[in-house]
């Protein structure tokens, strides 16, 4: 199984409701070049979710 990456976007690549609100930068995590979660608007909040996920799979 393949190991969750954390992507960041920036600028225009950033979803429109997220620029409206000010946000210049986002983050997903991706697997096998596939994004598995929506934009974060946090580094550390994709890192918490990312490793969470990734306990989850090794207890599976």
């Amino acid at each position: 199984m393949a190991r969750i990456s954390i992507m960041s976007v920036i600028g225009s690549a950033v979803p429109a409701p997220l620029r409206k609100l000010g946000l210049l930068a986002c983050w997903y995590l991706v697997r096998d070049g596939e994004a598995v979660s929506g934009p974060m608007t946090s580094l550390p909040a994709a890192q918490a979710l990312a490793s969470q996920l990734e306990s989850t799979r090794w207890q599976a």
